[in-house]
């Protein structure tokens, strides 16, 4: 598997990243959340000369989807995100597959795997790209934060399972690059943020949810 590439861009006024991740060897390449000046994102690509065969959801809120039909009209690429998540994908573009839990998509030669980690919304998904060493979390992780848990569907338990256990098992020297620039640097790393996230230190479920300002489930 190949080694790929990732463009991170910071896009419109709520300090989004999307990115544009690429195999070099084949030309191929993915479009994550394209939220918003998705001129910008098919720019890069059409720059190196890539073709975007691929659009990767971490969730279809309104901030991460707002470019898709745009992305999907220039584009006609395959939309990929968890099966709670492909109903609101499909009303922007029509070529929409779910993907399962540790499931790869191969972007060119290389690939980025599927990581079901809900508690923001049931279906987030992070991707994951093994021989890239990088992680796009979305809004599950941020730079010395992570996504909200009181909004509809949100469950703060589950956050707390994805953060510790889905995350914790991944290679510490994993670079993260989060959903939003609301950190001190644009990315991280997974050792970085669990010796120093107060998300990632809340040692239970009730020091999570007073963290985040959120009831206890019963």
């Amino acid at each position: 598997m190949g080694r790929l590439e990732i463009h991170q861009l910071e896009v419109g006024l709520l300090q989004n990243f999307c990115e544009v991740i690429a195999c070099p060897e084949t030309g191929r390449a993915a479009l994550v959340d394209p939220a918003f000046e998705v001129d910008r994102l098919l720019a890069v690509a059409a720059r190196e000369g890539w073709t975007v065969d691929t659009i990767l959801l971490t969730h279809t809120h309104d901030d991460h989807v707002a470019g898709l039909d745009e992305a999907y009209a220039a584009t006609g690429a395959v939309v990929r995100c968890h099966p709670l998540e492909v109903e609101i994908a499909r009303r922007f573009a029509d070529r929409v597959e779910a993907v399962s839990d540790g499931e790869d998509v191969s972007v060119g030669a290389g690939r980025m795997r599927a990581i079901w980690a809900p508690g923001h919304t049931p279906g987030c998904v992070c991707w994951y790209g093994p021989e890239s060493e990088a992680l796009i979390t979305g809004d599950v992780l941020f730079v010395g934060s992570c996504g909200g848990v009181g909004y509809p569907g949100s469950d703060p338990a589950a956050m707390v399972d994805t953060l510790q256990r889905k995350l914790g098992s991944l290679p510490e020297q994993t670079r993260v690059y989060p959903g939003h620039d609301y950190g001190k640097t644009p990315t991280s790393t997974l050792m970085w943020e669990f010796a120093t996230n107060p998300a990632l230190r809340a040692d239970s479920v009730a020091a999570f949810c007073a963290l985040k300002g959120v009831p206890v489930p019963g």
